[in-house]
């Protein structure tokens, strides 16, 4: 879908660039080696995970399916999607945007090891997309997306559900 027509697009038209509570979800998607799916916003340069806001009618599972999509050109089937954290905390998830939007995020982490199409950069979103090894992301790694590795390491070592 992209930005123009979305949800949150929608609601911006509205309220300006106010801080708006957001639900979305984040995908680390995992290659046979364990590397990570990092990719580069093109609009402030940081790497990040795939990530996106929910739409109207849609859900965590829905918003992780189609933003990885949009942003890599790789699919994800609903069934390989597992649930390892939320993070929600406004000390790390309030994000300003370079054009002043404020969002402070509510995101579902899933975790995928399965997945089909082919590697590319979703040309609005994103600069470029690489596997990483988690102990080694690239730089300048979003403050959230620290986290959200450091969830996941948690949940691979305790296997408990993560909530930050």
């Amino acid at each position: 879908m992209g930005y123009i027509g979305s949800y949150i697009w929608s609601l911006r038209q509205k309220v300006g660039s106010r801080l708006l509570l957001v639900p979305g979800a984040q995908v680390l998607l995992l290659d046979a080696d364990g590397r990570g799916l990092f990719q580069q916003r093109a609009d402030s340069g940081v790497w990040e995970l795939p990530a996106g806001a929910c739409e109207e009618g849609g859900d965590f599972a829905d918003a992780a399916v189609r933003e990885l999509a949009e942003e890599t050109g790789l699919r994800v089937e609903r069934a390989d999607l597992v649930a390892f954290g939320s993070l929600s905390d406004p000390q790390v998830h309030t994000l300003t945007y370079p054009n002043g939007d404020m969002t402070h995020c509510f995101a579902l982490c899933f975790v995928a090891r399965r997945w089909s199409g082919e590697l590319r950069p979703g040309p609005d979103e994103v600069r470029q997309v690489e596997f990483r090894a988690l102990t080694d992301p690239p730089s300048p790694l979003h403050p959230p997306t620290a986290v959200a590795l450091s969830m996941y390491e948690a949940f691979r070592d305790e296997g408990r559900f993560q909530a930050r």
